[in-house]
């Protein structure tokens, strides 16, 4: 008798695989239409059809049925037996109400700039450097706030969502024993301070940013605001000066600028520094297996944008070192992030 057992599919083959590679813009586009489009909100607990989901959002049936399709592919929303569609652990976070949304990410990192640059890729390999100035004849972020206003309000809510997930992991993992006062140096909106403040009564801070950021610090931080008693709001560029004296500065996701301006910030702390301060910096990084994917795709924009760069570990505590730092621990803060622990010498 022939086995009934259910056969394994095989393994997409080598030419397969990079044929998905070669299409992989389609399913980048196909997570911003689904946002755009607004169908993670649409779709509630219930299973719906194709054309019941194209009537909540008014799209075509047929055309937004091809577009589930696509996205079902990879994981993104699931079709059961009849036709109808659920959500995912991925469409899910595509929702505006999930605690931990991905939306703004999303969005983020399709903007229409982003399909622009990413075809300059080969030209910014060849020089080394950033090629957005070229393309739109500004800086990138002088271009975002001047002629992409809906874009720099997408990277604004994308950079508070991502700080608010992390904020929490941060003040989870981090022993704050002999720490009177934290400075949270380029630290945006303060969404990792104001976790910190939370959970620590007798702690206080200071967030440094450029004007513009810390006029809009998170309202926990701002005067009325709960924490506002124990925070010192310091606008600045850290590229220039530090001009706060405090036991322990954090920095995170900053150093990914061009490597001029990450020493800067780095050697502007120490000088700021006493000496046994400790410094913590907090970046992802291009040897971390779990977030590799992410983090080496991450790396190439920010080479595209503004000549920035992603560091494997050896590469950030040369740099720590280089600038005058010890480098003790390093450990990591999720799947996505690591800490590097260090202190300024006696």
């Amino acid at each position: 008798m022939e086995s009934t057992a259910a056969v394994a599919p095989a393994a997409p083959s080598a030419a397969m695989r990079l044929r998905e590679l070669a299409f992989s813009a389609a399913s980048a586009a196909a997570v911003r239409a689904a946002v755009r489009l607004g169908l993670p909100d649409a779709l509630g607990d219930n299973p719906v059809t194709a054309g019941e989901l194209a009537a909540a959002v008014d799209a075509d049936p047929q055309a937004l049925r091809r577009l589930m399709r696509a996205l079902t592919c990879q994981g993104v929303f699931a079709e059961d037996g009849e036709g109808r569609f659920v959500h995912t652990a991925m469409s899910r976070m595509l929702r505006e109400d999930t605690p931990r949304s991905m939306r703004y990410v999303s969005l983020w990192t399709t903007e229409p700039w982003t399909w622009d640059a990413w075809q300059h890729l080969d030209e910014a390999v060849r020089r080394g450097g950033h090629v957005f100035h070229e393309l739109y004849g500004k800086e990138f972020f002088t271009y975002l706030h001047e002629d992409a206003p809906e874009s720099a309000e997408v990277f604004n809510k994308a950079m508070t969502h991502s700080s608010r997930q992390s904020a929490q992991d941060i003040a989870e993992m981090l022993d704050l024993r002999g720490v009177s006062l934290v400075a949270d140096i380029g630290g945006g909106q303060g969404h990792v301070l104001a976790g910190l403040l939370e959970r620590n009564p007798d702690l206080r801070g200071a967030l440094l940013d450029l004007p513009g950021v810390v006029a809009n610090a998170d309202p926990r931080l701002r005067d009325g605001g709960a924490l506002a008693d124990r925070v010192e709001l310091v606008p600045g560029d850290c590229r220039q000066a530090i001009p706060v004296q405090a036991d322990l500065y954090i920095i995170k996701n900053i150093l990914e600028w061009d490597d001029r301006s990450t020493r800067a910030t780095l050697r502007n702390t120490v000088a700021a520094a006493r000496p046994g301060a400790r410094v913590l910096v907090i970046e992802n990084l291009v040897d971390e297996t779990a977030s590799m994917p992410f983090t080496a795709a991450m790396d190439l924009l920010l080479l595209l944008n503004v000549g920035g760069r992603k560091h494997t570990q050896d590469g950030l505590v040369a740099l720590m070192e280089e600038a005058g730092l010890k480098v003790g621990d390093v450990r990591p803060v999720n799947p996505y992030l690591h800490a590097f622990d260090a202190v300024v010498p006696e």
